[in-house]
């Protein structure tokens, strides 16, 4: 029985910092440890994982892996109240379209990520990292 998994995400991504955020106050069935994919910690512990950096990647304490939609997939697992949803999302018919939903949300996170905002900018006044600085339009 899987009883933690560390989730691998991007820091430097305020959509992927914004989710680990929420990921963070909902209630988990397992033990959920965040660690940014960048950090020197990432690099010692899991740097053989060939996605590491490139992908969400989520690892359980038995040590298997998972990146890409199917980390996404086990994030939720873990959690309360999506588990169900985990399993509806990894059956045959919602697969596909779960798979190209991440697919969509991870190509286009950057973009996305000026529509969440970060969740450290509780002021409004930061700015998203690689966002142009302010213009004239709000």
């Amino acid at each position: 029985m899987i009883e933690r998994i560390t989730v691998l995400y991007d820091a430097e991504c305020a959509l992927c910092a914004r989710c680990r955020h929420w990921m963070e106050h909902q209630a988990a069935l397992v033990e959920m440890e965040f660690l940014p994919a960048g950090s020197p910690e990432a690099a010692e512990r899991y740097g053989a994982v060939p996605w590491l950096g490139e992908e969400l990647v989520v690892i359980s304490d038995r040590g298997e892996v998972w990146a890409g939609p199917a980390a996404f997939i086990v994030a939720l697992w873990a959690l309360e109240g999506y588990r169900e949803w985990s399993y509806r999302l990894s059956g045959d018919t919602l697969s596909k379209m779960a798979e190209r939903f991440f697919h969509a949300l991870s190509g286009n996170r950057k973009w996305l990520a000026g529509w969440f905002g970060h969740p450290s900018c509780a002021s409004g006044s930061c700015r998203l990292p690689g966002a142009p600085a302010a213009g004239p339009y709000r």
